[in-house]
């Protein structure tokens, strides 16, 4: 199955600029060519922005966790928790990498919103969220909207474009205890989702993939499922490998970065387009429970936050659900939980 969002074209327009040519007077009519940003197609819609008389979340932190698995290192998380949650009843959870990004209350995604109106529409269960930063030391800069997401002064690109194991021990083992323990979250792993953009995507598919018994529904936007630690692999190791029991939504641009070097040599292997459409036919072929869209737009967030309302309803499609027309409850928004 595959959603198709419609994209807005924007025709090349041409601008006249009149020159003065000299004392005479003469003008010179100049005709320029300027193409359309990719990303301008792209904006937030209602679902992404807050509405009076919605309950409202809140998110708390931030807090630390040490890391054992990359000694030295340590990962920023913040908390969402919905108005609606109870600790009485065992809540659905989902983790995003690159918390700072996916939270930023002006910034391209703002999930928090995007749950609070899901969840209040009963569109998508009750559920804790997760905001976790890449690792860093103490020393480094914490990455934030004016700092930038980590790369090259944090510990994220070991950590998120390694196909390996080990950022998948840093979310069930050093990240999920202190959940657990804080917050009444569901141990069935249908009710844990991750997520991500750019190299924030390819970690979350890692997780997933090499823990489905703990994460069972991946969001990828723009994923990194190229060379860049050697992230190009995972067609093949999907084809290769017993089936497992993980949903995935992907989404990427034709105009994301498309592996064409310096002098226009290609190299496939840095193609992100190229690379996202090769895992979702391996996916496919395999016959797991994948979705996607193809946009126009370049590497970032503005197609992925512009669609994420769609994709996580699609993860979280097949919730409880009560066709008993007698049911109110059932035919009401969720209200914020007693206190």
């Amino acid at each position: 199955m595959r959603v198709n969002i419609p994209v807005r074209k924007s025709a090349t327009y041409a601008l006249g600029l009149l020159l003065a040519a000299g004392a005479g007077g003469a003008f010179t009519k100049l005709s320029t060519q300027q193409k359309p940003n990719p990303d301008s197609q792209y904006r937030l819609g209602p679902d992404s922005l807050p509405h009076e008389g919605v309950p409202k979340g809140e998110i708390r932190g931030p807090f630390v966790i040490q890391s054992n698995v990359y000694p030295g290192t340590q990962h920023t998380y913040w908390v969402y928790v919905p108005a609606q949650y109870s600790p009485d009843v065992p809540t659905a959870l989902m983790v995003f990498q690159d918390g700072q990004a996916f939270k930023d209350e002006n910034g391209d995604v703002r999930a928090q919103n995007v749950m609070d109106n899901l969840i209040y529409r009963r569109e998508i269960p009750v559920m804790i969220g997760v905001f976790i930063n890449p690792g860093r030391t103490p020393e480094q800069t914490e990455p934030s909207p004016k700092a930038g997401w980590g790369d090259g002064f944090t510990n994220r690109g070991t950590e998120y474009n390694t196909p390996d194991d080990k950022y998948a021990r840093v979310v069930t083992d050093e990240l999920m205890p202190p959940l657990y323990k804080a917050y009444n979250i569901s141990k069935d792993p249908e009710m844990h989702g991750i997520g991500g953009s750019s190299s924030g995507a390819i970690a979350a598919f890692e997780v997933a993939w090499e823990r489905p018994n703990d994460f069972r529904k991946v969001l990828s936007n723009v994923g990194s499922f190229v060379d860049l630690r050697g992230g190009y692999v995972y067609p093949e190791r999907v084809l290769a490998s017993e089936k497992k029991p993980i949903r995935v939504f992907l989404c990427d641009g034709r105009n994301d970065n498309r592996g064409i070097g310096r002098g226009g040599a290609y190299n496939e292997k840095r193609d992100w387009f190229f690379q996202n459409v090769r895992l979702m036919k391996a996916l496919t072929q395999k016959g797991y429970d994948v979705n996607y869209a193809w946009g126009m737009n370049l590497q970032g967030q503005k197609y992925g936050g512009a669609i994420l309302p769609e994709m996580m309803r699609w993860l979280w499609r097949d919730g409880p659900v009560s066709t008993d027309p007698n049911d109110t409850v059932e035919r009401s928004f969720r209200g914020a939980a007693k206190k």
